[in-house]
């Protein structure tokens, strides 16, 4: 009997010795050609050669997509063999050695860990922390604050307000190359939070800015149970997506060539389906109808100037290089400002923001300013509120379809040109009732006179009727009729213009 205890003493022991699949510590290290496995098998962590490559990269992946890299150690310094160790040294860092037993790559931590372990976890995020500590207030690093291409579901998108430190993504360099590719996606905080995609220094792409519930001018599509969350307080600024309990599978990238994507993992095939791709239309590029201009994909030229601009090129109105104000502001005569809807607001530059203002406050402080162009509320919910006033160009602005993902902006024009856009605006209207109201008429009585046709008896005709020429005589009178009260009340109506 006490051999047999002995026996399961030791057993249990072991379990404890042996470190976990998901894990390395300073005396247990991973070489090319093993892998650490997170604890339900979401993720993979090991070395890796994209296609049409053999050079080495540390990568995670995901277990039912080998192919699917979401984050690389070793972006720029690649391993030219298969001799790479990933270890724990003695000061607690993580180190990725080559065959000489150089460094790599590091997670370059300067806080001491007394019993350090690196853990891969089922979000796909690789920590460090204390082997006897739980709980990500003790993670000493983790490759959530390093991203690649690739956000998953809990990483953060933004700004450390204490440190300046930006988390954002960085495209690969080509479909075979990890190192570090032109194209960023990225949460500008400049006045308020927009994501904008950069190819190098240069916009090109931009959600609208975060009204308090959405960032406005980004189509609505399913989100799958994946709730959007926003933070914004003393010390941090970020935006992030996560799921609940949710089976399904999904992930945000940016693609060698600068598209965001978002994917959804389909069971079935065993492959990615991209539900969301941006830019996808001529008008999610940053500035296409460039100053002062308005893109709408429904219309032809997508292109056109806002009300009281005009193209500074008259050779080129489909397109143009900058629309400027068809006259000046009259600020002692009176200005007034008109509505547009369903807009993506414009880029925030040369933008002030007060978001206690109501909007009626918000359009008396612009109208005294005689440089204000435009204003609109920078909080949605609730009624609206907060103050949002353009003083330089509007630049980048689109008109929605849907009019759900836009907003309302108020555009500063000129009080003879509101007065004679409202008179065109009614002129329109009285057109389109009179056609309307014509089109009832012209129905109804071919109906009329159809019945009276149809409803008169062969014997009733013909002592009426001497022959068949007068009875379609009689039948065109009718017609006329009708034709002539027509014209006769739409020329009424157009008189009243």
């Amino acid at each position: 009997m006490g051999t047999l205890y002995f026996f399961f003493v030791l057993f249990f022991l072991s379990i404890e010795l042996i470190p976990a699949a998901d894990t390395i510590t300073p005396t247990r290290f991973i070489r090319d050609g093993e892998t650490l496995v997170s604890l339900r098998e979401s993720f993979e962590l090991g070395f890796f050669s994209p296609v049409n490559s053999t050079k080495r990269y540390l990568g995670i992946w995901y277990k039912k997509s080998p192919a699917t890299v979401v984050w690389v150690a070793n972006r720029n310094n690649p391993i030219i063999d298969r001799q790479g160790v990933l270890t724990i040294i003695n000061n607690g860092n993580i180190v990725l050695l080559n065959k000489t037993k150089s460094i790599i790559w590091s997670s370059n931590t300067s806080r001491k860990v007394e019993n350090p372990v690196a853990q891969l976890l089922d979000s796909g995020n690789l920590v460090l922390k204390d082997n006897f500590s739980e709980g990500s207030e003790s993670y000493q690093w983790q490759s959530f604050d390093y991203p690649s291409d690739t956000l998953l579901p809990g990483m953060k998108l933004g700004w450390d307000l204490k440190t300046g430190v930006e988390l954002y993504l960085t495209s690969w360099k080509s479909a075979d190359d990890p190192s570090y590719g032109d194209f960023t996606y990225r949460l500008d905080i400049h006045v308020l939070p927009q994501i904008f995609t950069y190819n190098g220094s240069t916009k090109m792409a931009r959600t609208g800015p975060w009204n308090g519930v959405f960032f406005g001018g980004v189509p609505k599509s399913p989100n799958f149970n994946f709730e959007l969350n926003f933070v914004h307080d003393k010390n941090e600024i970020y935006y992030m997506y996560e799921s609940f309990n949710n089976p399904v599978i999904m992930l945000t990238k940016i693609t060698h060539s600068g598209f965001f994507q978002r994917l959804i993992w389909k069971e079935r095939g065993s492959i990615w389906d991209v539900v969301v791709s941006a830019p996808n239309d001529l008008c999610e590029y940053y500035g296409k109808c460039s100053a002062n201009g308005v893109c709408s994909v429904d219309k032809a030229p997508i292109c056109e100037c806002l009300q009281g601009f005009i193209p500074e090129s008259q050779q080129n109105q489909t397109s143009p290089t900058r629309c400027v104000r068809s006259s000046p502001f009259d600020c002692r005569s009176g200005d007034r400002f008109i509505k547009l809807t369903g807009l993506k607001l414009p880029d925030l530059v040369d933008t002030s923001l007060n978001d206690t203002m109501s909007l009626q406050e918000c359009e008396s402080k612009c109208l005294k300013n005689c440089s204000c162009k435009a204003y609109a509320n920078s909080i949605v919910s609730g009624g609206g509120r907060g103050c949002l006033m353009w003083s330089g160009d509007l630049i980048d602005i689109r008109k929605h379809v849907d009019e759900i993902s836009g907003q309302d902006l108020y555009i500063r024009v000129r009080a003879s040109e509101q007065v004679s856009d409202l008179n065109e605006y009614r002129r329109q209207k009285i057109i389109i009732a009179v056609l309307v109201i014509s089109g009832i008429l012209i129905f109804f009585s071919l109906l009329f006179c159809i019945w009276k046709k149809t409803t008169k008896k062969d014997e009733e005709l013909k002592p009426k009727f001497k022959n068949r020429e007068q009875a379609e005589s009689e039948e065109k009178i009718c017609y006329q009729v009708f034709d002539e009260s027509s014209r006769r009340e739409t020329k009424k109506q157009y008189k009243n213009l």
